[in-house]
């Protein structure tokens, strides 16, 4: 992002400048996290979520490597690994749980930023490549996060491998290849713990790549705040360091409060028990669910049971499982309304809890069995979900009337106080010296 006020990295040292002046890492890093990039003074709280899942991928990203050192990607092996892992490894109990609490908080907080982004019209213009990147990183953790559920290799890793790779074989004409593809076989067994290994090592660090184009296209607009009111001036700024990096910083002593709470007092609460239970093949589970964050797609999968226009029930829930993601992506053209901010739209505001205690619904249907009345229930959240985006949203857009907006940030931020904003720039850094011929 290029603010005409925003200091620009002018390195001090004789080394810094050298070093600048060849590889300008430090200027990347300044412009990027520093003084050097100005954000909206009213953001709250909320925003700082992006952050912390910054923070849980590469807390992922590292324990994943070490476990990598000692996992056995092989169906005779796998489980025993795990167990191996957890009492045998100099506190391989601490890495794993460490890894496996980690996926579940790494989804609450992608969660939470994107119910922030849909309260406060983040994925708006200019912005709607941000947007459409998180929507890629959401669809590649899901990815991830399935593949890693599958290599402890026990029941629900088994049981849950063979049901969801079974939806691929409900694509016409090349649904079966698909699925022997991914599995390797007929079957999930030992071709399919090695490929599933593979990837979940792999797409960490393409989630990670993602995440840099993320950062790198946030900066070009900048960032967006909880009026939706562009920035204006300087007024309306302040350096994201000192004064970000503090929040952010309380934030994450937070999270890992809360992080270390269920890593060490309560790390298989978010679990199944089942899954400490080796594989078999001859034994299938009272009932087959995925992990809890991934439960209201799971339930959407579950809610058609009907064939419908000559097309099997069982690939509906395919094609509704896989659209109410892909959905996401289109939401810049969905919502047409010149307000961006839930704050001054009374109706957007009312539908969007709707749509959030919604998702909780979806999620608790599909932790149930597949029996009624959950599956009616499942079916109404589900047709909820879709009007909500299709129909809701594109409707509010001609018929909602949103409330005066501010003249500017900083008018919000001290309309109350009756104070005049103050600009507020970090200390300007010493001139930076002509290199020597």
């Amino acid at each position: 992002m290029s603010f005409p006020w925003a200091n620009q990295y002018q390195p001090k040292s004789p080394f810094m400048q050298w070093v600048d002046s060849r590889l300008p890492v430090p200027r990347l890093v300044y412009n990027a996290v520093g003084a050097g990039y100005p954000v909206p003074r009213n953001i709250n709280y909320l925003y700082n979520f992006g952050v912390l899942a910054g923070v849980a991928l590469m807390i992922q990203i590292i324990t994943g490597i070490v476990l990598a050192m000692h996992y056995s990607a092989h169906i005779t092996t796998a489980f025993d690994s795990v167990e191996h892992i957890m009492r045998n490894v100099n506190s391989g109990w601490l890495i794993r749980y460490i890894h496996m609490n980690g996926a579940s908080f790494f989804f609450i907080v992608v969660y939470i930023h994107i119910f922030r982004g849909l309260y406060f019209g983040s994925y708006k213009a200019p912005r709607e490549m941000v947007w459409m990147l998180g929507v890629l990183i959401l669809l590649l953790m899901m990815a991830t996060a399935f593949m890693g559920y599958v290599l402890p290799w026990g029941q629900m890793s088994f049981w849950g491998a063979q049901v969801i790779t079974s939806l691929f074989s409900a694509i016409p004409l090349v649904g079966d290849a698909i699925r022997t593809w991914l599995v390797g076989g007929f079957a999930p067994d030992n071709a399919t713990i090695t490929r599933f290994f593979s990837l979940h090592y792999v797409l960490p660090f393409v989630i990670l790549g993602v995440v840099i184009l993320k950062i790198w296209a946030l900066h070009i607009p900048g960032s967006t705040n909880p009026t939706g009111v562009d920035v204006q001036g300087p007024q309306d700024t302040l350096p994201f360091h000192p004064y970000f990096t503090a929040k952010d910083g309380f934030s994450l002593t937070i999270y890992l409060i809360l992080f270390s709470a269920f890593v060490f007092f309560m790390p298989n609460s978010l679990g199944h028990p089942d899954n400490y239970i080796p594989a078999n093949a001859l034994s299938t589970p009272a009932q087959i669910v995925p992990e809890w964050y991934l439960l209201p797609f799971y339930a959407i999968l579950r809610a058609f049971t009907l064939d419908f226009l000559w097309i099997p029930a069982k690939l509906w829930g395919v094609i509704a499982m896989f659209a109410s993601i892909i959905l996401l992506f289109f939401l810049p053209w969905l919502d047409t309304s010149r307000v961006k901010s839930a704050t001054y739209r009374p109706l957007y505001k009312k539908f969007f809890w709707v749509l959030f205690f919604n998702m909780f619904l979806l999620g608790y249907v599909g932790a149930m069995p597949a029996e009624e009345p959950y599956v009616r229930i499942g079916q109404i959240a589900t047709a909820y979900y879709f009007a909500h985006f299709l129909i809701i949203m594109p409707l509010l857009s001609f018929i909602e009337k949103p409330l005066p907006l501010p003249n500017s940030i900083a008018e919000s931020v001290f309309a109350k106080s009756g104070k005049k904003p103050v600009t507020v720039a970090a200390a300007p850094a010493a001139a930076q010296p002509a290199p020597a011929e």
